[in-house]
């Protein structure tokens, strides 16, 4: 018998199906041991040393593989051909090595790039030994994340009351976020306005063309600072004759991109379908370990997990056969094309992401996909083929349009497709700084022409800082910087979440308070360890220990040399002294006024006391100087706002006024779990006031007193339930705000819409969670009130076709009836049809 290894069950089901009754394919489930988490698992001072951990989940499988082994003739270790891979297939023969299960036993690891039955059947003929340079790069990554993590973690603890953990790359990539942060925080936004004159051409067709010149002058973007000088300079353009001067046309040619790597599909895959990194990749490996085609369970996709842009030979020859036969020759390029890696540090051990096979098309397999997965295959489909297809040539118009006596000119530029090329097929979506395939279109213009000035448009605009970091973008960056391997960046986004030092507003990183500290911490205190540039140079040696040209415990005693040395003459640092430190690194985002000359660390409360970051039981806050005489205190929460100095002082309260219908006064305060608004005080019983939290969506200093009372009157009723009648509520809870009816619950997208929403989209939004993200029933009609118990009747657009609801009575609309033309009498003479049968039903179930 011949033992087979791999890492999932999934995999291992379509693996034994390929390789008969003399192999038996078994899982490990992932990694089956690590390093326990506690101090003293990699010891520096026996040569680093390492104490392994099997993982409670994985004995059992553990068990299993050993039983087998214990019969078997030859043990293959099949498991990913990635540094991971390798390592679980070491850790494996390790334990198997330990329990004295190999004698006699032939041990082969084999790798393959898909799961096909060729590929499969390959890899079994051609076995290898381990690669011991990929397991000692994979032992000195894992020696490195757990020396910096338990050795500053503790630090952190120390120093830094309420901060969890830091770790090597997490914390590169938290400094990322939160440098960007800082720089919107401190970002002054500069007006200026922009002229934009809308033409119609001599042939009717219209154009819009940008202000280029005036006065001779050629004006930049931001030139026209002030709405004056734009009043005046539109004042001057109208009541002009105006001619086309030049019309210049340059061709360009565009080339297709390279196949997906697993940063460039998990970009791409967040632009067009909205999946996060760990979405694609978790999609992506259903489709690398296989789905039933045709009858055969085959794997789709090539290994997911790699930096390479190239493909192999026999893919091509398909791509270029399928390209040939879809779109015919004038698409195939004279000879192949061939991609090589731009990105920082890239190993290129894998080809790129594609099919397996190139001639299964998305249509294909659709019957075999979920909607991710379709979505997911297409656009991998697409991206591969499209790579080597002929360019798309195209031809850039440039219009000059100037007046008479040559007083302004306007310039209108777009392109005209003079051949779509491998646009036809693919066009890459837009990134955040508008880059991709979308072109601006120019109609047929001629030198020489007269147009028409329809309309001036003058626009006020603000200069914008960057923009924060969304899932792709930071995945872009983390590439391009060479930090992170592509079998990391889905785990790094998640332990920044997890840990709290992150969270997601409209699909962008915005960094906690504790991560902003943190991140100034090791900014002040382990600067080096967060360069962006050592960082990568330690994926680079990662890299060259994979390679067999570095020794992987000389790369750690180097690192370990210096890095313990700093953390000693840390922890003899001061509290005060680090908290000046921090004080100073972020003054601008935590003593943000927006007063020019006032103090920024001024105490609020009394004459001469100076602001600053002080330790508490529950992490930093801002305090007084004076500490005990003066107790003013204030939480870091930006609330929304960006700012720090948008917070109420705990102590301090602000009257925002007075209630119409009680007469009590509505204040503005601050806790120790952010700012609420609070309703009267406390009564003489010691009854509580009314209190509500207010959203991080909602600005301090735009809460007025409708918006404080609005707060304080949730729950709010939103209607009743169409089929239950039960009553649906609208109010902000712990997670966010939501909506809730009997007992089940659905988010809402911001706090203005707890205020706005009504029962259509109540219904909806709880179908909609109910079916785990399916769409639900939405209402079409509301007919009225049922004559018998006052209770809605409506028409509702359900999976199967509209229908006709009333206290959980459902009548199907027959076909040819207009939903939105039915009648209350109509809709009651279906209700009681099916009431009819319901009760015949009933009838015959209790009698039999």
């Amino acid at each position: 018998m011949n033992i087979v290894i791999v890492e999932s069950p999934a995999k291992a089901k379509t693996i034994n199906k390929y390789l008969g009754t003399d192999f038996k394919v078994l899982a490990s489930f992932g990694h089956v041991r690590d390093l326990p988490s506690k101090d003293g698992s990699v010891k520096p001072d026996q040569d680093f040393a390492m104490s392994w951990e099997i993982d409670a989940k994985s004995k059992k499988h553990l068990k299993e593989i050993a039983d087998a082994v214990k019969h078997a003739d030859a043990l293959y270790l099949a498991t990913d051909p990635d540094r991971e891979g390798e390592a679980i297939s070491w850790h494996v023969l390790e334990i198997l090595k330990a329990r004295n299960l190999l004698e006699g036993v032939r041990v082969n690891r084999v790798a393959f790039n898909e799961i096909t039955r060729d590929a499969i059947t390959k890899a079994m003929a051609e076995p290898r030994s381990l690669d011991q340079e990929l397991i000692n790069a994979y032992l000195a990554r894992r020696a490195l994340d757990y020396l910096v993590g338990f050795t500053l973690s503790p630090v952190l603890w120390r120093k830094l009351p309420g901060a969890r953990s830091a770790g090597r790359v997490q914390s590169v990539a938290l400094r990322l976020i939160v440098d960007r942060e800082l720089e919107i925080d401190k970002f002054i936004p500069q007006e200026y306005w922009s002229i934009r004159g809308n033409f119609t051409g001599d042939a009717g067709a219209p154009f819009e063309g940008r202000l280029f010149s005036f006065e001779g002058k050629k004006l930049e973007k931001k030139d026209i600072r002030d709405e004056a000088r734009a009043r005046k300079i539109e004042a001057a353009l109208k009541d002009r004759t105006w001619r086309v001067t030049s019309v210049e046309k340059k061709p360009q040619r565009r080339h297709p991109y390279a196949p997906f790597t697993t940063s460039t599909l998990q970009q791409e895959a967040a632009r067009k379908l909205g999946f996060s990194a760990r979405q694609t990749m978790q999609v992506a490996q259903k489709l690398y370990e296989g789905k039933s085609i045709n009858g055969e369970v085959t794997g789709l996709i090539t290994y997911m997990r790699t930096d390479g842009v190239s493909i192999a030979g026999e893919a091509i020859a398909a791509a270029r056969s399928v390209i040939e036969a879809e779109y015919g020759k004038n698409y195939l390029p004279a000879s192949p094309r061939m991609y090589k890696s731009k990105v920082k540090n890239a190993q290129e051990a894998h080809e790129a992401i594609r099919p397996v096979n190139l001639r299964r098309g998305p249509g294909q397999v659709a019957h075999a996909l979920d909607k991710d997965e379709r979505g997911l295959y297409e656009i991998i489909w697409k991206r591969t083929l499209a790579s080597q297809m002929e360019a798309a040539r195209l031809e850039l118009t440039t219009v000059n349009i100037d007046t008479i006596d040559g007083l302004a000119t306007f310039r209108a530029s777009g392109t005209v497709t003079v051949f779509d090329g491998y646009q036809a097929l693919y066009r890459e979506g837009k990134d955040d700084n508008g880059n991709g395939d979308e072109e601006a279109r120019l109609p047929a213009i001629r030198e020489g022409e007269t147009p028409c000035l329809n309309e001036i448009a003058t626009k006020q605009h603000f200069t914008e800082p960057a923009p924060r970091f969304s899932e792709a973008t930071l995945v872009k960056k983390l590439e391009q910087l060479g930090i992170g391997r592509p079998s990391t960046y889905a785990s790094i986004l998640s332990v920044l979440r997890q840990r709290n030092y992150v969270r997601m507003e409209r699909k962008r990183f915005v960094p906690e308070d504790n991560g902003i500290v943190v991140t100034a911490f090791l900014e002040s205190f382990f600067d080096r360890y967060v360069e962006y540039d050592f960082t990568a140079n330690l994926e680079e040696q990662l890299d060259k220990i994979s390679a067999g040209q570095l020794n992987w415990k000389e790369v750690l005693r180097v690192f370990w040399q210096d890095f313990q040395a700093r953390t000693d003459e840390v922890l003899n640092v001061r509290t005060a002294v680090v908290l000046d430190k921090l004080n100073e690194h972020l003054e601008v985002h935590i003593f943000h006024v927006e007063e020019e000359g006032v103090d920024p660390r001024k105490c609020l409360s009394c004459d001469d006391g100076r602001l600053s970051l002080k330790p508490g039981r529950y992490g930093v806050f801002i305090g007084c100087s004076n500490y005990p005489e003066c107790r003013f205190t204030k939480q870091l929460g930006t609330n929304g706002n960006g700012k720090a100095g948008g917070t109420v002082p705990e102590n301090e309260e602000k009257i925002l006024g007075a209630d119409p219908e009680t007469g009590k006064d509505v204040r503005l305060k601050t806790g120790r779990f952010g700012p609420y608004v609070e309703l009267g005080e406390k009564d003489e019983e010691g009854g509580k006031p009314k209190r509500a939290s207010i959203p991080r969506d909602v600005p301090l200093d735009e809460l007025s007193l409708d918006k404080a009372l609005a707060l304080l009157s949730l729950p709010r009723t939103v209607g009743e339930h169409p089929e239950t009648g039960k009553a649906i509520t609208a109010a902000i809870g712990r997670y966010g705000p939501y909506v809730a009816h009997d007992g089940s619950f659905a988010s809402l997208a911001s706090a203005e819409e707890v205020f706005s929403v009504g029962v259509n989209r109540a219904v909806a939004l709880l179908a909609e969670k109910k079916s785990g993200g399916r769409r639900g029933s939405t209402a079409l009609k509301d007919l009225g009130p049922h004559p018998q118990d006052g209770k809605a009747v409506r028409v509702m657009d359900g999976r199967y076709g509209p229908y006709v609801t009333h206290n959980r009575v459902n009548a199907t609309v027959p076909k040819g009836t207009d939903p939105e033309t039915m009648t209350l009498e109509q809709g009651l003479a279906l209700l009681a049809v099916k009431a009819k049968k319901n009760g015949a039903k009933k009838g015959r179930a209790k009698k039999s």
